[in-house]
């Protein structure tokens, strides 16, 4: 199904100011008909009023950035966009089965505003809410609810994204899938697993994110752009022929699962920790040689082996212990 423009249209305030001349006219030449006893004239006007009855249910209005899917019978005749005041064929009905869907997104057109429908059984026209009938073409912000997906090595983790997307192809949109909006969100949500799946929540070692067969250092937390940028390619891929756009997918929400997050807080603490003392232990280990260094070079004082064991000990306790040494004065000899 291709897109095509609805070219039938009139202008629909001139339709509507000539309904309402023709329908002041008709009254009023029935009422001569009547007072003068003209048959004809009184089933003229009569005539006249019942059709321009069906004037009105052609009357659309479209603000900017909507659309009005249109099919006569069943069949697509066509689209109309760009916002105004138009006047089409009455028996052209509006098409959106997307117009009941609400979903956790900005955007939606409301389907609250009135229209003038006809009542077919007293012929009079009445202002009444239906379901709106128009097409969006706005761009939106889908924020699909978050999802427990278990990362490449199977610790599971929540993740949610936002979807910015707007409909390109009306007829697509409404004729190639039962219902877009619901169309999009499952196809985020198999979007998302698929890809989350190929990485680690944070750096680990061998392995392939890419599928290159090369280890790298791809994970949800450190890689949230060429994550976003997958799975906006993916999604895209998949709602091409419902025609829809993908213009941006992001991470808005990521963490461990509640039943790991403690332990895997106690994880990153430890590992932490192993870091800081790593870091510590290396520092004093050159402080230390600095010393023996600068001792054995100024000529200070002669230490045999077993005092620079002595020593070293002593300056890596001082050094790497979580409290403060309590200094001891030696004030006899050295040995």
């Amino acid at each position: 199904m291709t897109e095509k423009i609805y070219i039938k249209r009139a202008n629909g305030m001139s339709a509507l100011m000539l309904a309402i001349f023709a329908h002041l006219a008709s009254i009023a030449g029935f009422v001569v008909g009547c007072v003068a006893a003209m048959p004809a004239v009184i089933i003229l006007c009569a005539l006249l009023m019942c059709g321009i009855v069906f004037v009105y249910p052609g009357l659309r209005i479209l603000k900017p950035q909507e659309a009005l899917v249109l099919t006569l019978f069943g069949k697509y005749v066509g689209t109309i966009k760009g916002e105004g005041f138009y006047w089409v064929n009455p028996f052209c009905t509006a098409v959106n089965p997307a117009a009941k869907t609400k979903l956790n997104q900005s955007g939606d057109v409301d389907n609250t505003k009135p229209n003038l429908v006809l009542n077919a059984q007293t012929g009079q026209i009445s202002i009444n809410a239906p379901m709106n009938m128009r097409v969006s073409l706005k761009i939106m912000t889908l924020n699909n609810n978050r999802q427990k997906i278990n990362d490449c090595l199977g610790n599971p983790v929540e993740i949610g994204i936002a979807v910015m997307w707007r409909v390109v192809d009306t007829a697509k949109a409404v004729f190639n899938v039962d219902n877009y909006k619901e169309y999009l969100s499952l196809q985020c949500d198999t979007a998302l697993r698929n890809i989350v799946r190929n990485y680690p929540y944070d750096v680990a070692p061998n392995v392939d994110t890419t599928g290159d067969g090369i280890a790298d250092e791809g994970s949800l937390r450190g890689s949230s752009e060429v994550v976003a940028q997958r799975i906006r390619d993916e999604i895209q891929s998949r709602v091409t022929e419902a025609g829809l756009e993908i213009i941006e997918a992001r991470i808005t929400y990521l963490a461990y699962a509640p039943e790991i997050a403690a332990v895997m807080l106690q994880r990153q603490q430890a590992s932490a920790i192993i870091d800081a003392r790593k870091m510590i232990v290396d520092g004093a280990v050159g402080m230390v040689e600095m010393a023996l260094d600068r001792l054995k070079t100024g000529g200070m004082v002669e230490l045999d082996e077993e005092r620079k064991a002595a020593m070293v000990s002593n300056l890596l306790v001082v050094l790497c212990g979580n409290r403060d040494a309590q200094p001891i004065v030696n004030s006899g000899s050295l040995y």
